[in-house]
């Protein structure tokens, strides 16, 4: 019996590419309203995850289960209807239209009426008031009418997030938010994460230790393939394994926390 506060869980996942076991039996349980993290040395398998998750990927074995109802075999757009929305490692965004567009693009999508690009913009302007209020949540207001190619990286990945929230997840799934962010970008993507996940669920993807350390609730570590560790943000950075898995370099991030 699964517990009212896990809104996802997998049992056994395993993925195998022709004799290579890309995720072995990976048990993960994320519970509603938390930030967890994926996090791992490269190869670990954390992005394979998440392919499973959304099925981009089909399992080899095993059964993932989102609100006690199993979506294993549910296809990817089904997945998303059901409320699990993932952001992508690299921007996917419309980058010759403005930052108010592709928000409203991404509500147009709840609205079933996604590939009406023929539509006037009058019958549009009804969703932008939905627009500037989730670009508010994402700071964002005032570059409305920017186009989005002139927007600085960090900027981009804020919009990215606001067209994830426009689908109203139930679970987001931020794959690598910060990755090739400069410091000052990484520290308002963090804030952002952090304001945005209230009555939220998140699981993300990443390797910044310094961004796991100051928002996840729980972090689950892989190495090739298989759970090396779970727990708090201590937890998992004292585990002498997961010292050992991330190698002097990183073992260093990994104590310096903050």
């Amino acid at each position: 019996m699964v517990p009212d506060d896990i809104i996802l869980e997998t049992k056994n996942l395993t993925k195998e590419f022709k004799g290579f076991t890309a995720v072995q039996n990976v048990n993960l349980r994320v519970q509603r309203g938390n930030i967890h993290a994926l996090i791992g040395p490269n190869g670990a398998g954390k992005t394979t995850c998440f392919n499973l998750l959304t099925r981009f990927l089909a399992p080899s074995k095993g059964q993932i289960l989102f609100n006690t109802q199993d979506i294993t075999n549910v296809p990817s757009a089904g997945i998303a209807r059901r409320g699990i929305i993932r952001s992508f490692q690299i921007s996917a965004v419309f980058p010759h239209l403005t930052v108010l567009q592709n928000v409203r693009i991404a509500l147009q999508r709840t609205l079933g009426t996604s590939f009406h690009f023929w539509k006037s913009e009058r019958t549009l302007s009804q969703l932008d008031a939905r627009a500037l209020q989730l670009l508010g949540e994402v700071d964002l207001e005032r570059f409305a009418d920017t186009m989005t190619v002139d927007l600085p990286y960090g900027r981009k990945r804020a919009l990215e997030i606001a067209t994830t929230l426009a689908m109203e997840p139930e679970l987001m799934l931020l794959d690598e938010p910060t990755q090739g962010m400069g410091h000052e970008d990484v520290h308002r993507v963090t804030e952002l994460i952090k304001k945005v996940s209230a009555g939220r669920t998140i699981l993300m993807v990443e390797h910044n230790m310094a961004v796991v350390s100051g928002i996840c609730d729980r972090i689950t570590v892989l190495q090739r393939g298989a759970v090396l560790a779970e727990g708090s943000y201590s937890e998992v950075s004292a585990n002498a394994q997961v010292m050992e898995a991330y190698m002097g370099s990183t073992t260093a991030v990994l104590e310096g926390g903050h």
